[in-house]
């Protein structure tokens, strides 16, 4: 007998994900401009976020001013954010609108796990960034040999390998139960126990973010005591170092916000929400932080701007590119 579709008593058609396969989840009808809407969004949104975190990324490799120890950690947030864009973001649009999973059982298992490493190294980045500019406002005479290269591509490393792990044991069980939560063919379900949520809450944003704010309340203190307290030449690099700490601030704030409508969520429909569309949207506002965050650098960073325009031009082409001064036209 075919599944190609059935006829409910309400007479609505009833179609399946697998029509061939009599274990097949089932899928309700939905408009076509739906389908177009939906997955147009998708596609802008995935691409436009890969494309700004390439000029992040190409920007900070290429040109020699921006190989500092900052912008190197810059740099791994735009690769989190990059892969979100390629990744993440085209898969959890496609679960917007389509009940089905297509991507088999062990893609099933395996995107939750990038899911979470991705936006827990992010957190792990901006945590490193605000300890950055917290040494570089409080300490600005040290800050060169207590913040160098190798120090930072160390931080990197350390942060990835403490995401990956960490993500590893929290969706341990969801590993071993792969499958046998599922009632039938095409269904992907997340599941994690309710304590791991809780532990999971205050590890990726209670303790990190209460971390990040309180140094974000101390530099803003000590830049103003400085600028109120010195020459001209440390008066200005005072207010650099301020208006660093305002861009990490926002920053902090954007990604404060997607997080915490996910955690309501998660906390309020229970743990065996992998198949929600409250939770899938949630999912989606997460994904859409890293979208923002190459938008806040043009706001915010003038060099951004200057080597985003250079690269559109094609002049990162031209002979000795990578020693373009970026930063005559700062104020």
């Amino acid at each position: 007998m075919s599944n190609l579709g059935a006829v409910h008593a309400n007479n609505e058609t009833i179609r399946y994900c697998f029509p061939n396969n009599n274990l097949s989840c089932t899928k309700n009808f939905k408009p076509d401009a739906e389908y177009i809407f939906v997955y147009i969004f998708i596609s802008m949104m995935s691409v436009l976020t890969v494309f700004l975190n390439l000029l992040v990324i190409i920007s900070i490799s290429h040109f020699k001013q921006l190989h500092t120890p900052t912008n190197l950690i810059i740099l791994s947030l735009a690769v989190a954010d990059l892969i979100v864009g390629m990744i993440l973001m085209p898969v959890q649009g496609i679960k917007l609108i389509e009940p089905c999973w297509f991507f088999g059982e062990v893609f099933c298992a395996i995107f939750p796990l990038i899911f979470y490493v991705v936006v827990t190294a992010s957190l792990g980045n901006l945590i490193f960034i605000s300890i950055d500019r917290y040494i570089a406002v409080n300490d600005p005479l040290r800050y060169p040999t207590r913040v160098t290269t190798n120090r930072a591509v160390l931080s990197i490393i350390v942060n990835w390998l403490f995401s990956s792990v960490y993500c590893f044991v929290l969706l341990n069980e969801s590993f071993i139960s792969q499958g046998k939560n599922h009632t039938c063919v095409g269904e992907c379900i997340l599941f994690i126990k309710l304590g791991y949520l809780i532990t999971d809450v205050l590890v990726t944003l209670v303790i990190p973010c209460s971390v990040i704010i309180s140094l974000y309340m101390k530099i803003c203190f000590v830049a103003k005591h400085q600028a109120a307290n010195s020459n001209m030449v440390l008066e200005k690099k005072a207010r650099s170092e301020k208006k660093a700490a305002k861009t990490l601030g926002v920053v902090v704030m954007v990604y404060i916000l997607c997080w915490i409508p996910y955690y309501i969520a998660a906390l309020t429909l229970g743990q065996d929400t992998g198949d929600s569309l409250v939770i899938n949207v949630m999912y989606w506002v997460l994904c859409m932080n890293s979208c923002m965050n190459p938008l806040l650098y043009a706001m915010f960073y003038r060099w951004f701007r200057i080597s985003a325009k250079y690269i559109l031009t094609l002049k990162i082409l031209e002979p000795s590119s990578e020693y373009f001064n970026l930063f005559h036209e700062e104020k």
